[in-house]
């Protein structure tokens, strides 16, 4: 995958670059949309079809997006078509979130839980980490009943676990050396 993610890389930045003299709140999402269509398995079999045009795939991928194409987003699309390269978009928008958080000095933060958090709960947590981390954290919460109690927190390469499950595996782990 490094292969797409070099190839990726260029198309987010200089995306990157037009977004930031424009609305970059607006085009995040635009880039999301963008990234979430071009992840479909149907989008891609019908943008590989030799017999559709660039400009038939160009205005099915705007019909499936909830907001309309800026003249630059629309450049932008029918320059990845002509290249061939609408199977980068997913990369293309989790590089371009990349450059977004990094210029924000934020970074997005995987909470497992072993329990279903509530929003209070959530954004003292949030709190916490964020002091921890020293950055704005973007959290996304998900459940894992595995853990059996606590969280487990992914914020780009770190991680820090406070489950159960871990301090059970830790505890194995002694045990058995």
């Amino acid at each position: 995958m490094a292969e797409i993610a070099t190839v990726a890389r260029p198309y987010a930045e200089a995306l990157f670059r037009v977004a930031q003299a424009g609305n970059l709140a607006q085009w995040s999402d635009l880039v999301s949309e963008l990234a979430q269509v071009g992840a479909h398995a149907d989008v891609l079999a019908y943008a590989r079809n030799p017999k559709v045009s660039d400009s038939d795939i160009a205005a099915t991928i705007q019909s499936l997006l909830k907001s309309p194409l800026t003249p630059e987003a629309n450049n932008f699309l029918n320059m990845l078509l002509a290249n061939g390269r609408i199977e980068l978009l997913p990369e293309i928008g989790t590089q371009f979130a990349l450059l977004k958080n990094s210029a924000e000095g934020a970074a997005d933060a995987d909470i497992i839980s072993a329990f279903e958090l509530s929003a209070a709960q959530v954004s003292e947590l949030v709190a916490t980490l964020e002091k921890k981390f020293s950055r704005k954290l973007n959290p996304n919460v998900t459940v894992d009943p595995s853990l059996i109690g606590g969280v487990r927190v992914v914020v780009g390469d770190e991680v820090l676990d406070t489950s159960v499950r871990a301090k059970l595996q830790q505890m194995r782990t002694a045990l058995t050396s």
